[in-house]
């Protein structure tokens, strides 16, 4: 069995795809590559979008349609993936931030 490596995106990083173009270039630059990021990181981008519109007077339909292209690039992964290494994460994040 091969193991793909690549990148895992957070919401904020998504978030970051959506509204600004050099995270979004990058990603379609290594498109290619494997790149990751857990269903709850787009859940949640997909909930912070009207605020942020909302704040920067910017058209929400058309950031949800960005998120979406985004959706293609990176690779939506199931909890029952990673769950089994959830707690070692924690304890390594534990000072930082244990809820990301």
């Amino acid at each position: 069995m091969t193991v793909r490596k690549g990148l895992v995106l957070d919401a904020n990083i998504l978030l970051r795809a959506v509204f600004g173009q050099r995270v979004r270039q990058i990603l379609e630059r290594y498109e290619e590559q494997a790149n990751f990021s857990p269903e709850i990181c787009f859940q949640d981008a997909s909930k912070y979008i009207p605020d942020i519109c909302s704040r920067k007077n910017l058209d929400v339909d058309l950031a949800v349609s960005v998120l979406n292209q985004v959706s293609h690039i990176i690779e939506s992964v199931d909890a029952s993936l990673y769950e089994e290494y959830e707690e070692a994460a924690r304890e390594r994040v534990h000072p930082h931030d244990p809820e990301d």
